[in-house]
């Protein structure tokens, strides 16, 4: 295989948990919440989705499935998106809705998997192009930077900057254009079927990780070199690891 494309969310990095995050944007305001109180709006927040890279919501609000269906295509409509979601819960005070979407965009509440560094670092010392392919309203770079793994990233194509989202396979093109290399040597990685499956369409492989916590994935990445280094040689068989995907956008 020529490349690798890798999503970012639950693939590449976690999320922190609802109640990190919400306990963040907290002390951020200067604000506090007694601890069953702060326990109880975390697990709120979760329900309604509203934490980017966290769990999806189990029912879209009316007045927010137009927006919603559309978050990944900009910056405006993402942002639209998750705040609606917060303010179907009660908060403290109401700024707090933009300052948890801007939490979220910190590089500390992401967690780059324990194996992310050595198979992105073994990549680049085979060879092997890599480019980050996300469906999201923000620009991920400066996480990818603050956890020193932005040197191994040759492109990144991100659906907001694009209008394009996942599984749409134009997007997967850009980033094979942009890495000069062709469809069927490259294999994309991702947690969603449904989205980052939409790379075969365009001829590219693609292999499947599992959306967990952090700890509880130490080694989900290291397969890839398995993968890429047969891919180069040999037919290719896609492989997937077994388990759904629990998270949604980005």
């Amino acid at each position: 295989m020529s490349a690798v494309l890798f999503d970012f969310s639950g693939t590449l990095f976690r999320i922190e948990s609802t109640e990190a995050w919400l306990r963040a944007a907290l002390d951020a305001a200067g604000l506090r919440l007694a601890a069953p109180d702060l326990a109880e709006t975390a697990r709120a927040l979760g329900r309604a989705g509203a934490l980017p890279g966290g769990a999806p919501p189990p029912r879209v609000p009316e007045e927010l499935a137009e927006v919603w269906e559309t978050r990944d295509h900009s910056s405006e409509l993402h942002r639209a998106a998750y705040t609606g979601l917060s303010r179907q819960v009660p908060l403290p005070h109401p700024d707090l809705h933009d300052a948890l979407y801007e939490r979220h965009m910190e590089p500390g509440a992401w967690s780059p998997y324990p194996d992310a560094a050595e198979v992105l670092s073994a990549l680049r010392g085979r060879g092997t192009a890599v480019g980050v392919v996300s469906n999201i309203g923000w620009d991920l770079r400066p996480v990818f930077r603050a956890h020193g793994l932005d040197r191994y990233v040759d492109t990144y194509v991100l659906s907001y900057e694009h209008g394009i989202r996942k599984p749409d396979p134009r997007l997967f093109g850009v980033a094979c254009s942009a890495l000069g290399v062709e469809p069927g040597r490259t294999l994309m990685v991702g947690d969603d079927r449904r989205a980052d499956g939409g790379a075969t369409a365009l001829g590219c492989a693609v292999h499947f990780v599992d959306h967990l916590p952090v700890a509880q994935r130490p080694a989900g990445l290291r397969p890839v070199l398995d993968l890429v280094r047969r891919g180069a040689g040999q037919p290719w068989t896609p492989r997937t690891e077994t388990g759904a995907r629990e998270d949604g956008s980005p």
